[in-house]
């Protein structure tokens, strides 16, 4: 891959693992320095030694309200700018609605949407300050139809959805750009959640996307001329709806 987005300085949250991950590795291909923002510190400290210093960790727990507030200014503090913010973090819930426990279904819509909401925001407010960027949220597959066995995880991605199209509206008139990408089932650790029947189905019938194509649309995505927003890409393995 070209270096289109040297000189760039990006920032994936949930970005050491998964859909993230994937994301974080296509821009350092294509030139971009990487503020890796995740939890897990000792996988952030795996890939600052694989990848070098274009790789920039951050450890932080977006659940923490407090740790929350302090992510773009974190992101600030260690590289001076931020050209590109993906809102990847999430949690995945699914099953019967019934047998969902409270604390849990609270846990996954406060990471789901209330934290995207809010690092947006700031997200946006510093790139209106600058003059531009572009922004991309982890939705899914499930914002677009009622996924029977996840209620709670396809709610939180239709209210994120919206969302996203809402902002973008706002930010536009500002160079600003914001879009979603709504994967299908992708090959992840989040997939451990799932019933096993249905993840078994899955597998078998080659019904799961690898992160590294949902990178490629992120990467198309941000590469289009200043003058298009992709707002939304759904994606989906082809035999998906057989």
């Amino acid at each position: 891959m070209t270096a289109v987005l040297q000189g760039k300085v990006a920032a994936v949250t949930g970005g050491a693992s998964g859909i993230g991950l994937a994301s974080t590795e296509a821009m350092l291909a294509a030139g971009a320095r990487v503020v890796v923002a995740d939890r897990d510190d000792a996988a952030l400290r795996a890939l600052r030694a694989r990848h070098g210093e274009a790789l920039v960790p951050l450890a932080i727990d977006l659940l923490d309200a407090a740790a929350c507030k302090q992510l773009v200014p974190g992101i600030l503090a260690l590289a001076g700018r931020l050209d590109i913010f993906h809102a990847n973090a999430g949690l995945y819930l699914g099953g019967d609605l019934v047998d969902a426990e409270a604390d849990a279904i609270d846990r996954m819509l406060n990471l789901n949407v209330n934290v995207v909401m809010k690092n947006v925001r700031d997200a946006l407010a510093h790139m209106i300050s600058a003059g531009g960027g572009d922004i991309i949220v982890t939705s899914s597959l499930a914002a677009h139809f009622p996924t029977p066995w996840e209620p709670v995880y396809a709610a939180s991605k239709w209210a994120i959805d919206c969302f996203v199209q809402t902002t973008r509206r706002q930010a536009f008139r500002h160079g600003v750009r914001i879009g979603a990408i709504s994967p299908g089932p992708v090959a992840t650790a989040l997939l451990a959640d799932w019933p096993e029947d249905k993840l078994r189905e899955a597998k078998e019938s080659g019904s799961l996307l690898p992160a590294s194509e949902v990178a490629e649309v992120v990467m198309f995505m941000l590469t289009r001329p200043r003058g298009m927003t992709i707002r939304d890409v759904v994606m989906m393995p082809s035999n998906f709806d057989l």
